[in-house]
């Protein structure tokens, strides 16, 4: 042991946190708590640090958020988007977009309601306009096309983490027969998944037929 007269007293030679060790922080806090009462203040209590000394590596609380879409990014798979015709990019983006949240659920609220700044993220939807108007999609419906599929995708997330029983006709199934009808022969394993698969499939067929009725109008 190193006599106590030569120690080094100060600063550790490293430090311990960094702007990616934050982010990384504040998505496994989220992952464990929810998004509902997130806030600087508690990541700092998490990481057993004082409040100020996040600020020596982030600027505020969205640059935190920025930081987390970018983890979240790079475990969504985009090179399809730029590698198979547009309908087949988009069913497999979707399909590795819904798994990236599935592992992060408790992001979706936060993430899905404050404004998309962070470079990979908006890279991706470069990606995603591009793919579109490749295949002669307009560019004025192209971002509406990208909010519509992302909302279904992460409503998607919310619904792997629902109840298996969403509907509940136990009180009165009379009053409602047709439904009760659908209730029954809707499989309940994996229901979930079989859920956006078919709503998927059912976006993208909308969608060809859409762009076919563009090109034949010369829109």
């Amino acid at each position: 042991m190193e006599p106590r007269s030569t120690r080094r007293a100060g600063r550790p030679s490293r430090a311990i946190l960094s702007a990616d060790a934050i982010h990384r922080a504040a998505l496994d806090l989220i992952d464990r708590r929810g998004a509902d009462d997130f806030s600087l203040a508690g990541l700092a209590r998490e990481l057993g640090v004082r409040m100020p000394s996040l600020y020596n590596h982030v600027r505020n609380r969205d640059d935190v958020i920025s930081g987390m879409r970018t983890l979240l990014a790079a475990e969504i798979d985009s090179s399809p988007l730029r590698k198979l015709p547009w309908d087949e990019a988009l069913a497999a983006w979707a399909r590795s977009y819904r798994d990236a949240f599935a592992r992060h659920p408790n992001t979706v609220k936060l993430l899905a309601t404050t404004t998309v700044r962070t470079p990979a993220v908006l890279d991706m939807y470069e990606d995603f306009v591009l793919a579109l108007e490749d295949a002669g999609w307009p560019t004025d419906q192209t971002i509406g096309l990208l909010t519509a599929l992302e909302s279904f995708v992460l409503g998607s997330v919310l619904d792997m983490v629902a109840p298996e029983q969403m509907i509940d006709l136990s009180a009165d199934a009379s009053r409602h027969p047709r439904l009760a009808a659908a209730v029954a022969v809707t499989p309940r394993v994996d229901r979930a998944d079989a859920a956006f698969e078919l709503g998927l499939a059912a976006m993208l067929s909308g969608m060809r037929q859409r762009l076919g009725e563009i090109a034949g109008s010369g829109d």
